[in-house]
């Protein structure tokens, strides 16, 4: 990856580049892979936090642990217009999102039956590119192609505040800073990253940078001190965030493949309590999906793993499971030109695939969990969302 030397001139009156030090993520990086080192291909790392983990999951396989008993139910509300973008609450069972490209976001409850859309959030002029919820799921913000951000209460559907690209160009991806919700970062189709405060709906000074292409994809790390931003050009950025300032210190940069989009970027602080490595998932528009170690503190990438989808051209979103820690092995999920959704066991050598979804009838384009596993969400081109309901053991 490419490092990147600050102008003396936006250090600061003293001139000198901020401190930052390597430690965490280097020493854990290194340990790890340390520990990879000395075990056999596919074995897991003898802890007692791993007996831990495999016991809560009652030492069933990964493909148990993610075998469906079917569709729970399918939306529609936005259909022949493609939804690229769905997430489930956080830290929720039953409330999900969406965006859709013929300008509105939907807000659907599943419990109690049956499920419904509980509110249309209307007032985009444009297709609706990307959106997130804030910590508290009270507030939803949204990008668009019509260059704003808007700001929505998720109870009655209202729109607290508008905020015009300051470039007037379209806005296609943003998120949340996780250590404050003041604070959400945007990125724009004239290859512009910009943080913004939505309580003032200014933006923050020293809280942007230009990337090679239009920004297309955002992920912060768990403590919110790294952001890695992806573009159409192939390229993943890392960036330093000052918590006191929100300032953004461009670090370094990974060429994935020139000119292939980054459409999905996920960061997690470990893969499972059995691989403890920073990581980073990666869509990329090259027929593969990407796992990338985290191997220091200035979010130096080093790929780990790659998994065979259909992928070439359509904006593709995946994630990792959120109690994927809690369970025996490690498990990524993500949509597929092929009209599937696909789970991988990141740790297993061979035969990576533990299940695969089919349903669609166009390209997946996201997927999303609720909390506790028990439902997936997935998306695709044509409008259709549908919720998948987990075997129960």
């Amino acid at each position: 990856m490419e490092d990147f030397e600050e102008d003396p001139r936006a250090q600061g009156a003293r001139g000198h580049r901020r401190s930052v030090s390597r430690g965490s993520y280097q020493l854990q990086a290194q340990m790890n892979r340390a520990v990879y080192d000395e075990r056999p291909p596919g074995s897991l790392v003898p802890t007692s936090v791993a007996e831990a983990s495999r016991a809560m999951a009652g030492d069933t396989t990964l493909s148990e642990n993610y075998a469906f008993a079917g569709m729970y139910h399918i939306f529609d509300q936005h259909v022949d217009s493609a939804v690229p973008r769905l997430q489930f609450a956080n830290d929720d069972k039953h409330l999900l999102a969406c965006c859709s490209l013929d300008g509105t976001l939907s807000i659907m409850t599943l419990s109690p039956a049956p499920p419904s859309v509980k509110v249309t959030l209307r007032g985009h002029e444009k297709p609706v590119t990307d959106f997130a919820w804030s910590l508290s799921n009270d507030v939803i913000v949204s990008t668009s192609q019509d260059g704003t951000l808007r700001i929505w209460n998720t109870e009655d559907g209202r729109c607290i505040r508008e905020v015009c690209d300051p470039d007037s160009s379209e806005l296609l991806c943003c998120t949340f800073q996780p250590m404050n919700n003041n604070l959400t970062v945007v990125g724009n189709s004239k290859h512009v990253l910009q943080v913004v405060n939505i309580s003032t709906g200014k933006k923050v000074k020293g809280g942007s940078s230009k990337l090679t292409g239009r920004v297309l994809s955002l992920s912060f790390d768990a403590p919110g001190k790294i952001l890695w931003a992806g573009d159409d050009r192939g390229s993943i950025f890392s960036f330093l965030f000052d918590m006191a300032t929100g300032k953004l210190t461009k670090a370094k940069r990974l060429v994935v493949s020139e000119g292939s989009s980054i459409s999905s970027i996920s960061a997690r602080s470990w893969i499972s309590r059995e691989a403890r490595d920073p990581s980073l998932l990666v869509n990329a528009c090259v027929n593969k999906l990407l796992l990338y170690r985290v191997v220091d503190n200035e979010g130096t990438l080093q790929l780990k793993r790659s998994f065979p989808i259909q992928h070439g051209s359509q904006p593709i979103h995946s994630i990792f499971c959120p109690l994927m820690s809690f369970r025996q092995g490690a498990c990524v999920v993500t949509g597929s030109e092929d009209m599937c959704v696909y789970f991988f066991d990141v740790e297993r050598n061979t035969k990576a695939i533990v299940n695969k979804l089919q349903g669609h009838s166009s390209p997946v384009l996201d997927v999303s969990f609720n909390c506790d596993e028990s439902l997936l969400a997935s998306s695709d081109t044509t409008g259709m969302v549908i919720i998948w309901r987990r075997e129960q053991k």
